[in-house]
């Protein structure tokens, strides 16, 4: 199928604040000079602000990553989770019309989409509440005919039943997904047979729809006011681990009692502070010192800075700027001087994460690192 930008595009487009943070912190998983690993990420997340890639969005992770802007509509144009036209502004419903959904009444679903929402598939709805299409296989066959409606499975459909869900979710409300026959999960229709014993014990719905219900806004796009992991390779303090339950559009760093900070059923274990105790401390901030630097490498020539993991072209560009041009240079630096200069790259902890020092200190006593063998030329 030939897919192409959308003719109507808006002028721009910025990550919000928060978003702009994960996808720079997306970026740091990669090695310099391979940032354009994280293209699909970002384009996945920026499409969840907006609800659907425009050109501007491909301008801007083609910027961010240090890519050719054609390249990275390869990748938009190739994959068909992303949506190059809007979508809907409640829900962009997804139906399956593979095999098994296909003889169980896929047709009828389809149906109900034209009926309620647009005639054609990728059509907005009069009110530009709703879109739909027609997709390849969702993995739910089981449970056949099913749609995917924002981040859940909706299953065992009648043509009925699914016009009840969109006129839940157009007033509003988010239907409890997950098979809508009374079936618990995949199980044989007449019941179980086996495994009896996981009869008991189990959540009102199955895990999935256990875990939409508790979330309760499933179909609501991801902008960036969630609580998310964002950095855990990096060793972050905000591993908070939290979930998109979070209805604030900041998650406060500091609560202001200990019940806050407990999650939901947990009893804390931290005590308010009084005037004779001290609050617990916050993550210690190195300060900054300037290395020792150079205005030109020495008259031997500059070392070959590449030779060290974690260090490509650009950044050793970065470092010649800021004044290093050898690995004895490296070697001594201080963490309040690490600081300085970490301060000054664009991917943050790179320099602890690989430890340059140690790198720099075997390179400049004339050693090879395992990584020097393999690159030097």
């Amino acid at each position: 199928m030939l897919r192409r930008l959308y003719h109507d595009q808006p002028e721009s487009f910025a990550f919000t604040p928060a978003n702009q943070e994960w996808a720079e912190a997306q970026i740091t998983k990669y090695p310099e000079g391979r940032q354009a690993s994280a293209v699909i990420p970002l384009l996945w997340r920026a499409q969840e602000q907006e609800g659907w890639v425009t050109r501007p969005i491909i301008e801007t992770v083609a910027n961010m990553l240090g890519m050719a802007q054609i390249r990275v509509l390869e990748v938009a144009s190739f994959y068909f989770m992303f949506q190059l036209q809007p979508v809907g502004s409640v829900a962009h419903i997804q139906v399956c019309g593979t095999l098994s959904c296909m003889i169980c009444g896929a047709e009828d679903l389809i149906a109900v989409c034209k009926d309620k929402i647009a005639a054609k598939p990728h059509q907005l709805s009069e009110d530009g509440r709703f879109s739909w299409e027609e997709v390849e296989c969702l993995g739910a066959c089981s449970n056949a005919p099913m749609a995917q409606i924002g981040k859940d499975y909706y299953e065992d459909l009648t043509a009925e039943g699914f016009g009840k869900i969109l006129d839940e979710l157009a007033a509003g409300r988010v239907p409890v997904p997950g098979p809508q026959n009374g079936r618990y999960a995949a199980e044989p229709l007449s019941g179980l047979t086996s495994l009896t014993e996981y009869d008991s014990g189990k959540t009102q719905y199955n895990a999935s729809a256990q875990l939409a219900v508790d979330l309760g806004e499933t179909v609501k796009r991801i902008d960036g006011t969630e609580v998310p992991i964002l950095t855990p390779w990096l060793d972050r303090s905000d591993k908070s681990g939290g979930t998109a339950k979070a209805k604030s559009k900041a998650a406060p760093k500091k609560p202001t009692t200990a019940k806050a900070a407990a999650p939901k059923g947990v009893k804390s274990e931290v005590k308010p502070t009084s005037p004779k105790s001290k609050p617990a401390a916050p993550e210690a901030v190195v300060a900054e010192k300037k290395p020792r630097t150079m205005t030109a490498p020495r008259k031997a020539g500059a070392d070959d800075l590449k030779l060290i993991s974690g260090v490509g072209p650009k950044l050793e560009q970065t470092l010649n700027d800021l004044g290093f041009w050898h690995f004895d240079q490296i070697e001594k630096w201080t963490d309040d001087e690490i600081a300085w200069v970490d301060s000054r790259l664009r991917f943050k902890g790179r320099i602890t994460r690989d430890d340059w020092m140690a790198q720099a200190r075997i390179l400049a006593a004339g050693g090879e690192t395992e990584f020097s063998k393999k690159n030097k030329k």
